[in-house]
Order: C-alpha cells, then structure tokens, then sequence
C-alpha cells in the first residue's frame, strides 16, 4: 500500500475536518484513544502533523492510524450507495487486474486498460464524495503504481461544476 505524504495527510485531515468539523473530529479521535493528550492543536494543519508524525504517516498499526482510517471510512462511504458501490467494487477488480503479483508495477500491455480503469474509478468516486475526497481516499487504499499514477493526474472536476457553469453564461450570450 502506498502510504500519504505529509502534505496529503494534511489534506485528507481538513477535509475530514470540513466533513465533521474540527471539534467534532478531534473529540471523535481522542475518544478512539489516537491521542492520550486532550489538548487540541489549534487548527486541522497542525492535528495532521500530530497524525503524521505520531503514525509514521499511517504506516504504523497503532491506535491513531485505525481511528483515523476508521473516522475517515465512516464520513465518506456512508455517502457511496449500493449501487456505486458496487461500480467501485468491479473498477477495482479492473485496477488490479493491471498490477503485477508483487503489486510494484503494472503488468505489460496493461497500462492504458489501468489509466482507463483509474479514471473510470475517479469519475464514480468523485461524483458521490467529491474531487478532493476521492483522490485522498483512492490515494489512502492504492497501492504504488496506482498511486504515483494518481498523483501524476489533476483532480478532477466535480460532476456538478460542468453543467453549473455552463448553465449559468448561456442566458447571458442570449441577451
């Protein structure tokens, strides 16, 4: 599994921040034993360093690496749906079909099919948590092919914003 950088641990900690928000979350954490101190750092930056440094980047198997994971699973899949769910399930099979046995590279012929497979994840994923949430929980569970492929992309835009915009200027071109 690819493990977060601290910068994207930082991100996955304000948006589980907005989701929650801070207080919520930080109590939510110390009641899951992440922290023995109740002190709270004074803004969601500065918790994700705490994460950070206190998981190993959630390397370790400890009390703060399962609460977060446990805090951030419960805020995001509640929102899947069973039928995206289900969309996820067979894009992931697609995904590591595409991976080599050891899981460290993308097997010959394969890489357009794991790119495709990617981007058809991200779109459904996107759709049901939003852009910045998706990327950090498909860059929470990727192993490191896909996630250096992930990382090499832009976020993509949220289903919504499209036809938002485009809705918004027509009324004004036919003035």
């Amino acid at each position: 599994m690819a493990n977060p950088s601290g910068e994207e641990l930082r991100e996955a900690v304000v948006v589980l921040a907005e989701q929650l928000g801070y207080g919520k979350l930080y109590d939510r954490l110390v009641r899951l034993n992440a922290f023995v101190s109740r002190r709270k750092p004074p803004t969601p930056e500065a918790l994700a360093d705490r994460l950070y440094t206190l998981t190993g980047g959630l390397r370790r198997q400890i009390a703060a690496t399962i609460a977060f994971h446990s805090l951030w699973g419960e805020a995001f899949t509640r929102d899947l749906g069973e039928e995206n769910d289900k969309a996820l399930e067979a894009l992931a099979d697609r995904i590591n079909a595409a991976i080599t046995e050891d899981e460290k590279g993308v097997r010959e012929g394969q890489s357009d099919e794991l790119d495709a497979a990617i981007g058809e994840y991200e779109r459904v994923l996107t759709a049901a948590i939003g852009p910045r949430a998706a990327r950090i929980d498909m860059l929470l569970k990727a192993v490191n092919p896909v996630a250096e492929r992930l990382r090499g992309r832009p976020l993509p835009e949220p289903a919504s914003a499209p036809a938002k915009t485009s809705a918004g200027p027509e009324p004004d071109a036919r003035e």
